[in-house]
């Protein structure tokens, strides 16, 4: 007798050890990082058309928009001004730009002016004015738990380029704040679309107020 229990020992440890290992296989496995959700600026409102050849501008040289290291990313950056954190931008963790805010506002700026003129390369010596811009704030700003808005700053350099001395034409800073409908990453992300739509606008009707350079 003493010799069969000891027998069915191994056989018993071992049918645990086998169910051991079922029951590990059962588990669930760890879920997938999330990946934060990208947002752009959406399809650009439709640009009222030119009537005729006059409402067409001299052609201007455009490159990009520049902005500094801290915009310069696809960070969506919010603040918290209620709880002074003003100069504390913070990015949403689960949520980013498809492309830089330079970028994005780059190409919205660049689409508005073809609609009113040729938009060249600086460098063809073709363009009558040329455009530069520096995008200074682009983020949502918190002015309570539940309050937001977003803001979007440019400031806009436009010159004639020629031969023997650069001519500057005009200067300005531009400046729109949208309220966003919720307080979280997609409320901002909508805010900033419209601000930026209305900068962009703004922008392209100073540029056409300015004088044209002589020849």
């Amino acid at each position: 007798m003493k010799l069969i229990a000891f027998a069915a020992f191994p056989v018993r440890a071992g049918a645990l050890l086998a169910l051991a290992v079922l029951s590990g296989c059962a588990l669930p496995l760890p879920d997938k990082p999330v990946r934060p959700a990208a947002y752009d600026l959406g399809a650009p409102a439709a640009a009222p058309a030119a009537s005729g050849a006059a409402a067409i501008g001299a052609p201007l040289a455009f490159d990009r928009v520049e902005a500094p290291a801290a915009i310069d990313t696809s960070a969506l950056v919010y603040r918290l001004l209620y709880a002074g954190g003003e100069q504390q931008p913070r990015p949403y963790a689960q949520a980013r730009w498809s492309m830089s805010p330079p970028q994005l506002v780059g190409q919205r700026l660049r689409d508005a002016l073809a609609a009113t003129r040729p938009v060249l390369e600086p460098g063809t010596g073709l363009a009558a004015l040329e455009l530069r811009a520096d995008l200074e704030e682009f983020d949502q700003v918190f002015s309570a738990p539940t309050a937001s808005e977003g803001v979007v700053r440019l400031r806009v350099t436009v010159f004639a380029p020629q031969a023997r001395q650069t001519r500057l034409l005009g200067q300005r800073s531009f400046t729109q704040r949208r309220p966003a409908p919720t307080a979280d990453a997609p409320g901002g992300a909508l805010a900033l679309r419209e601000a930026t739509d209305a900068l962009v606008r703004e922008v392209v009707e100073w540029v056409g107020t300015l004088p044209a350079p002589r020849s």
